[in-house]
């Protein structure tokens, strides 16, 4: 595809990036999919409508704690919003022990991105405060943990800069824990990406979706933990669960699974009911017209 005034183009891990007249960026949320930063062989139905249109509604409640990119979204998996000059690292905020800080701890380490962990917790129990794990926002290959402290000696995101991040990480993370609560759902951690245009802090890319956040079920939360069973959560993480117990876990020489048409539509059918449950509306799985989408955006283009 090729928009109107397009000066620039980038294709993520999920998402096709187009950048217009160097001001503006189309984001094409596609249905690719990928775990310990490796896209996996297939691609998952609706996934691109799910996380584009879950992330709409939670820019759109967040933006009275901090401006945010988005001006439209003139199709399930398309937004258009402003460009920013994004920071080189990512705010990854943490209310539970759980998935990559897990393993962390389950290893014996006690230290997270240079933030203590402390004794005697089990995996899933909340921590006494949520806890910033940041890592570093790699082009290519995989993000690395890495600490405040040296975020800020290296130069890659100034002190004064760094600590507005911390700030408004806390406060979206906050949020997020009161939508998910009013669903019946607990958000255990997320991660938030920035940017800026001038001196203005934007919060960029999307925010709360099953790919960027992880859930778990409120009720029988408790329980399940005094018991020491498994969280029944909605997130991508069976999906890493799944690569692991079948020897994956994105390193060299590693083969990626065979994902059968079962297994592809059962991660689908996830990714509808996060939707569903954090939205508490219908999902449409109404397709669009692949001839149309150029069309329809470049006409979203013209009232920039």
């Amino acid at each position: 595809m090729t928009f109107k005034n397009q000066t620039n183009f980038y294709q993520g891990k999920v998402r096709d990036v187009y950048t217009i007249a160097d001001k503006h960026v189309v984001m094409v949320a596609s249905n690719r999919i990928s775990a310990f930063d490796v896209i996996l062989p297939k691609p998952i139905p609706y996934k691109g409508h799910v996380l584009n249109q879950i992330a709409v509604k939670m820019l759109h409640a967040t933006q009275d704690i901090v401006p945010n990119w988005l001006i439209d979204s003139p199709l399930p998996h398309i937004s258009v919003g402003l460009l920013c000059k994004p920071f080189a690292v990512e705010m990854v905020i943490r209310g539970n022990l759980t998935g990559h800080a897990w393993r962390t701890y389950k290893s014996g380490l006690r230290e997270l991105c240079g933030v203590a962990l402390p004794e005697g917790l089990k995996e899933n129990d909340y921590f006494p405060t949520p806890i910033i794990t940041p890592s570093t926002k790699a082009m290519e290959g995989h993000d690395e943990d890495i600490s405040k402290e040296e975020i800020i000696s290296r130069g890659i995101v100034s002190k004064e800069d760094y600590e507005q991040l911390e700030k408004i990480t806390h406060q979206l993370f906050q949020r997020g824990k009161e939508i998910a609560a009013e669903r019946g759902l607990i958000l255990v951690d997320t991660k938030y990406e920035f940017g800026k245009i001038g001196d203005t802090i934007y919060l960029i890319d999307e925010i709360h979706t099953p790919d960027s956040s992880r859930y778990f079920y409120a009720e029988g939360y408790e329980d399940r933990q005094a018991k020491g069973e498994a969280q029944k959560q909605l997130s991508k993480e069976f999906v890493r669960e799944w690569l692991i117990e079948n020897n994956f876990m994105g390193k060299e020489g590693q083969q990626v699974p065979e994902m059968t048409p079962a297994f592809v539509e059962m991660v689908s059918a996830r990714y509808i009911e996060l939707f569903e449950k954090i939205t508490n509306e219908k999902f449409d799985k109404k397709d669009v017209d692949e001839n149309s989408i150029e069309e329809i955006v470049n006409l979203c283009i013209e009232k920039l």
